[in-house]
């Protein structure tokens, strides 16, 4: 399982809208590997398929083998077949999954249909590696919301720009990186129009490996994008832009550009972001990964909407600046927001801080 897991990570920036998952396909007697594989871009072979394929291309008989599978085989058709019916038609004797698909087309539909086939089918081994590996996933298809991780760059007294605006760079090149690779891993990059008026930033992944550009969220209730903005830089990319007030000129001027523009006016004249996230789980985002200035990061918070926040410290002290969510002023300490650190690493010269709000993960 620790194989199959290994591979499903190979699936992140590849995947989506589909879960990350691996499968090694083991001999009967355990003394071997037939077969291995992970899920490939959505419309290709899934990770069950992947290692039938393998094993095939080695010369291998999987009659009676072992399918390792960090999920449950699915059981419906979307772009491809059921997983469960090729494992089915292979003579696959035993699988053994991490844990149960949270897919309504699925739930249980994959393991139902295994056990009336004869196959032997057990659950429990790397769940918790799995699931954290997809909580993305299991977020949009339980919440009908994606994941939400808010990405912030600061000095250690908690400052993200100076009070001029400049922020570029306050950590250094690794921290930079590995901010591109939490990048690639997200189904969706969202930021704010003040991001883009005051830094005109390209936002895509340039300094990590990634199968395919995530789209670009833009939240920008007015519709003051400039149609030659950087962001349209970036071939292929899609850009979705949410606004709360309806500008026909400028609308023309940015679907021009190939973006695609939404209204989904909320409250004060602002873009409702709680049906934006609605819509971004329709549109098959598992993990939103915010990159915006304290007043977007800030709403976001204070409709409860974040779940996850990654944290970039640098070892520097900015002084009065601009910090990194516009909350308060509060009157007691417990009217603060909690949060539990779920790592703290060095990256370079900085440190990283995972932080989760206290059981949003419980679905």
């Amino acid at each position: 399982m620790r194989a199959a897991l290994e591979l499903a990570r190979r699936a992140i920036g590849n995947s989506e809208p589909n879960p990350r998952v691996g499968c090694v396909i083991v001999a009967a007697d355990g003394t071997r590997v037939l077969g291995e594989g992970h899920t490939q871009p959505a419309g290709q072979a899934h990770a069950e398929i992947m290692a039938l394929r393998d094993a095939a291309a080695r010369g291998e008989d999987v009659r009676g083998a072992t399918a390792w599978v960090t999920l449950e085989p699915c059981a419906h058709h979307g772009r491809t077949g059921p997983c469960c019916d090729a494992l089915i038609a292979a003579g696959i004797g035993r699988v053994v999954a991490s844990l149960a698909d949270p897919n309504p087309l699925v739930a249980g539909q994959g393991f139902a249909r295994l056990r009336a086939a004869g196959i032997a089918v057990e659950t429990g081994p790397g769940a918790q590696e799995a699931r954290e590996l997809n909580i993305g996933f299991f977020s949009r298809m339980v919440r009908g919301r994606p994941w939400v991780r808010m990405k912030i760059a600061a000095s250690l007294d908690g400052q993200t720009a100076l009070a001029n605006g400049r922020s570029q760079w306050i950590t250094g090149e690794a921290a930079r990186a590995d901010g591109h690779a939490w990048r690639a891993r997200a189904g969706a990059l969202l930021t704010g129009i003040g991001t883009v008026l005051e830094d005109d930033p390209r936002l895509d992944v340039r300094l990590a490996p990634v199968g395919k550009q995530p789209p670009l969220v833009v939240v920008d209730s007015r519709l003051q994008t400039p149609p030659d903005a950087a962001l349209f830089g970036v071939a292929g990319r899609p850009v979705w832009i949410y606004a709360a007030e309806a500008h026909p000129a400028a609308q023309a001027a940015l679907e021009a550009r190939a973006a695609h523009v939404s209204h989904l006016p909320g409250a004060g004249g602002k873009v409702d972001l709680a049906a934006l996230l609605k819509d971004l789980a329709g549109r098959g985002v598992n993990e939103l990964h915010v990159e915006a200035g304290f007043k977007l990061n800030g709403s976001l918070l204070r409709e409860s909407l974040v779940d996850e926040f990654l944290v970039y410290l640098a070892p520097s002290l900015l002084g009065a600046g601009r910090g990194m969510v516009h909350i308060g002023p509060l009157e007691e300490l417990a009217q603060g927001v909690p949060l539990e650190f779920a790592g703290v690493d060095r990256v370079g010269a900085d440190l990283r801080v995972l932080a989760r709000i206290p059981g949003r993960d419980a679905f």
